[in-house]
């Protein structure tokens, strides 16, 4: 996979932009665009951090979840679209709850794009984030072999 510019624009219009700590819908710390605090990590409250601080860990986060998809999708062939849907939801859900999606990797096995767009709406993560799932489900329909 090469250029990701088009994906990192989409993840960090749907994660949102924060420059201090504050809980996500789970409760869970977090800052920047989406990044899940770690209990290693030292994060300040009430702090404002730099965009660009915050970019690196951005493109850290985005590496890992590059490396989750690759691993789950290591034996199928995908366009580069269901790929780059694919890493979406592992940088927001891991790739743990990405390979939850049961019905959803059997129809991406089989090619059925518009099935597997179907299933991503079947889920918990659906009712937790609508429009995020809505949106990647509309692309995944346009993804052809």
């Amino acid at each position: 996979m090469g250029d990701y510019k088009n994906l990192e624009a989409r993840i960090k219009v749907h994660e949102g932009f924060r420059n201090k700590l504050y809980l996500d819908t789970l409760n869970n710390k977090t800052i920047g665009w989406g990044h899940l605090c770690t209990k290693d990590e030292i994060w300040e409250e009430g702090k404002e951090y730099s965009e660009e601080e915050l970019h690196r860990v951005f493109i850290t986060d985005l590496n890992r979840a590059i490396d989750g998809a690759n691993k789950l999708c290591h034996d199928i062939e995908l366009p580069e679209l269901a790929k780059e849907i694919i890493i979406e939801m592992v940088f927001q859900l891991g790739a743990g709850g990405v390979s939850k999606f049961k019905k959803f990797w059997k129809f991406l096995r089989e090619g059925k794009f518009f099935d597997a767009s179907c299933e991503m709406l079947d889920s918990r993560w659906a009712k937790q984030t609508p429009n995020r799932a809505s949106e990647l489900s509309e692309l995944m329909k346009k993804v052809h072999v």
